[in-house]
């Protein structure tokens, strides 16, 4: 019986001990927070029940685990979200799942890089997310993947073309991009037009996610006035959303914080948050924002101290 005792907490120790790794892993193939947790969930009973002295490398196999999981997740997932309504957007996250690992594994949650990731195949992705963002080798990801080490490297060249075309290229630094959201926010607020459209670029877009339970727009808004219309015509509809949501009505607090590591606006109503804004800047000009507005994707937003 101590036997047993001290092997599963050693287990136990393992698993916990890379939980925050896999989480990142399975938030970068799946797109969602919560999605990921369940496939870590998912993934405990097998290390549990796996013969743990045959296993080299934990760090591997697990990875390996929550990699197939979050795989065959993402392809279920895929067939849902073609009745999604509107748009869907990847589910924004405060705190980064594995941010102890390596400060430069921010990068690879930037909310656009999640965005373009949805355009690839299931495998692609996955293959994009450990060559690029975790770095394991070419075989490694061949044996996760159940294909051969050259149609690996295929899919991985293949993942990084696309990614290298379609993903936006900041030219302000993060300090700018900050000072930007906040401008951005201060005329959302006043209801500024002039300032809004002074900040958006001519052929800006807007990508809204409501999930069919919040005003967002159904396609994707282009042009620096639609841009700015649809965001000047949201508070009209606030008392609404709220009592939807069963939300307390009250005076929105608009914040400036980090999200997916980086500056991103939240609007935050009695203690919650209920909206956020994620920008894209070129320069000193927004190419396109983000507004994720379905409750259920707030879930993972840390509401910011009153300042």
């Amino acid at each position: 019986m101590t036997t047993d005792t001290s092997d599963a907490a050693d287990a136990a120790g393992v698993f916990e001990a890379h939980r925050s790794l896999l989480t990142g892993v399975a938030y970068r193939i799946l797109g969602t927070a919560s999605d990921a947790e369940d496939v870590v969930q998912e993934a405990w009973p097998r290390w549990s029940a796996a013969d743990r002295e045959e296993v080299e490398n934990p760090r591997a196999y697990l990875v390996t685990i929550v990699s197939r999981l979050a795989i065959d997740r993402l392809r279920s997932a895929r067939a849902r979200r073609e009745s999604y309504v509107g748009e869907w957007l990847p589910e924004p996250v405060s705190d980064l799942p594995d941010a102890s690992e390596r400060a430069e594994l921010a990068d690879t949650v930037e909310f656009a890089l999640l965005v373009v990731l949805e355009t690839l195949s299931p495998l692609e992705r996955a293959v994009f997310v450990l060559r690029e963002a975790f770095q394991l080798p070419y075989a490694e990801i061949a044996e996760i993947i159940g294909r051969g080490e050259a149609a690996t490297r295929q899919l991985s060249r293949r993942a990084r073309d696309h990614v290298r075309e379609r993903r936006p290229r900041f030219e302000a630094d993060r300090a700018a991009r900050r000072r930007i959201t906040e401008r951005f926010l201060q005329a959302c607020a006043e209801g500024d037009m002039e300032g809004l459209t002074g900040l958006l670029a001519d052929d800006a877009t807007l990508v809204g996610d409501g999930g069919g339970k919040a005003k967002a727009p159904l396609r994707v808004l282009v042009g620096r006035t639609k841009v700015g219309r649809f965001l000047l015509s949201l508070p009209s509809n606030l008392e609404r959303f709220l009592a939807s949501i069963g939300v307390a009505p009250g005076e929105p607090r608009l914040e400036v914080t980090e999200v997916n590591g980086a500056p991103a606006a939240l609007v935050i109503v009695s203690g919650r948050v209920i909206s956020t804004m994620i920008l894209d800047v070129d320069g000193d000009r927004v190419r396109t924002v983000y507004v994720i507005a379905n409750p259920d994707k707030m879930s993972h937003l840390r509401v910011p101290d009153p300042s």
